[in-house]
């Protein structure tokens, strides 16, 4: 999931994060810290492959903001769910108004044809064909 190549990789991600579910020494040190200093909390989530009916391995990630309390309550409430299994129905009820914060996946640097659908020129056209050519007239 964290590696581009695994049969290269060393495989040491996380192998210091969470030894067989004991306190991690610096956790109360972080938490504490995003007690103090933070403004916003949001937990990283991710869904259960294995449950749903689709032939994806990879499991989707998702940032969900906590609301409601102060932040220390926030906190704890995060950290309660810690490596959990949170269903649906623990965290939004019937007909509740949610917000969604949205990022589009990346292009990369895209010239006019790719960005706006613009119809490429003819081959023999100088200096490039995927290029915009004629916007209007000149007056």
């Amino acid at each position: 999931r964290f590696y581009k190549n695994w049969y290269r990789a060393k495989k040491k991600a996380f192998t210091k994060h969470n030894n067989g579910g004991q306190e991690n020494v610096n956790t109360a040190r972080e938490l504490a810290k995003m007690k103090k200093y933070c403004k916003v909390i949001r937990v990283l989530v991710h869904s259960d492959m294995t449950k749903l009916p689709i032939g994806q391995k990879k499991a989707h990630l998702m940032e969900i903001q906590v609301n409601g309390g102060s932040i220390a309550d926030k906190v704890d409430f995060g950290k309660q769910l810690f490596e959990q299994t949170v269903p649906v129905s623990k965290v939004f009820s019937q007909d509740d108004m949610i917000d969604v914060i949205g990022v589009t996946k990346g292009k990369g640097f895209e010239g006019v044809t790719a960005r706006w659908g613009t119809s490429r020129l003819p081959r023999k056209t100088h200096k490039g064909l995927r290029k915009v050519a004629c916007i209007g007239a000149w007056h």
